[in-house]
């Protein structure tokens, strides 16, 4: 009997849902086989929201927002965190694990911001039948929100660091005791302008992301981290092959990227990539402390690489973007309920 590309990653590696849409999860659940977490964003949020499908979840928390009697765009921010957790209650009768939420990207180099959000994330979906211990926050990896994800942690409210394109990133969330490292595997624009997205005869050996990873999986292993590496952006199943090959512990993987690899015949098991990173490339960089004097040595190291900073930037940008549109949807609808 043959397998899927599916059957088989999911037979070696721990998968992730990279969608708020439960039809996603469920299609790919069986009574054997469920979904660890479900991971989401700013973008993903927007994406469900601006669906028909979804008007009445839109409507519902805009009329507990309005029920609060705050002025207008308050209600607009209460609106849009309780939309963000009504979409993720859908999705959790399908998981093991936790549920995902990210922090808004206007507060990612606001140390008391990040806090704050994530407090109220985690409030929110304790009022709505999800305990914290189910709960998950993402936390784009700046110097200032690094700070807020050891803070979090402390408090036992579990932390994701995404945004992720450096190994520095990656040791000072570990530092930090995230249980979550989220390397971008494309740059977050691909997915927005399909022409950027390069297609590599050998995605192993030529895909830039790859180096990184593999350095951010080395470096955890010789130091005995205990966060857990979940490669994010991924758009085709050769790359998710490619991933596979470096055993991350999970992967987290959109809609698309999950029918492929169920309607694509499994060739047999994933090999493990045969390339290593020696601990004396690891050395001087692993040793450093990433955290103190308010993450300094963190923000000299994003400062010193041009490619890991734009791309930070730039999926800020993004995901800002996304939150604004998705404010003027509720907005809307807050404004029509008024007349």
């Amino acid at each position: 009997m043959s397998s899927t590309l599916f059957a088989q990653l999911r037979s070696q590696l721990t998968v992730d849902v990279d969608s708020m849409d439960p039809a996603v999860a469920a299609r790919h659940t069986t009574q054997d086989a469920r979904f660890c977490d479900m991971t989401s964003n700013q973008a993903i949020v927007y994406n469900e929201a601006s669906r028909s499908e979804r008007a009445a979840l839109l409507h519902a928390a805009c009329e507990q927002a309005q029920a609060s009697g705050v002025d207008l765009e308050q209600q607009v921010i209460d609106a849009l965190d309780l939309l963000s957790v009504l979409l993720a209650k859908e999705v959790f009768p399908h998981l093991t694990g936790r549920v995902h939420l990210q922090t808004s990207p206007s507060t990612a180099y606001d140390t008391e911001k990040t806090i704050a959000h994530a407090k109220r994330l985690v409030t929110l979906f304790e009022a709505h039948g999800i305990p914290k211990s189910r709960v998950c926050i993402k936390i784009p990896i700046t110097p200032e929100s690094i700070i807020a994800c050891q803070y979090l942690e402390k408090l036992g409210i579990r932390t994701l660091g995404t945004c992720l394109f450096s190994l520095p990133q990656a040791l000072a969330a570990s530092q930090a005791g995230c249980l979550y490292v989220a390397p971008y595997f494309n740059e977050l624009r691909v997915h927005f302008e399909p022409a950027l997205w390069k297609e590599y005869s050998d995605t192993i050996k030529e895909h830039p992301a790859i180096p990184v990873i593999r350095l951010v999986i080395a470096a955890y292993s010789q130091l005995g981290s205990k966060t857990l590496v979940m490669p994010a952006s991924i758009v085709t199943a050769e790359e998710v092959v490619a991933l596979a090959s470096l055993r991350p512990h999970h992967l987290t993987l959109s809609g698309a990227v999950l029918d492929k690899l169920a309607a694509t015949e499994s060739s047999g098991e994933i090999p493990t990539s045969s390339e290593f990173e020696s601990s004396a490339c690891l050395r001087g960089t692993i040793s450093a402390d990433y955290l103190a004097d308010g993450a300094e040595a963190l923000r000299s190291s994003l400062a010193a690489d041009e490619e890991a900073t734009r791309k930070l930037v730039d999926a800020l940008k993004i995901f800002d973007e996304r939150e604004q549109m998705t404010k003027e949807l509720i907005r809307k609808e807050l404004t029509h309920s008024i007349n």
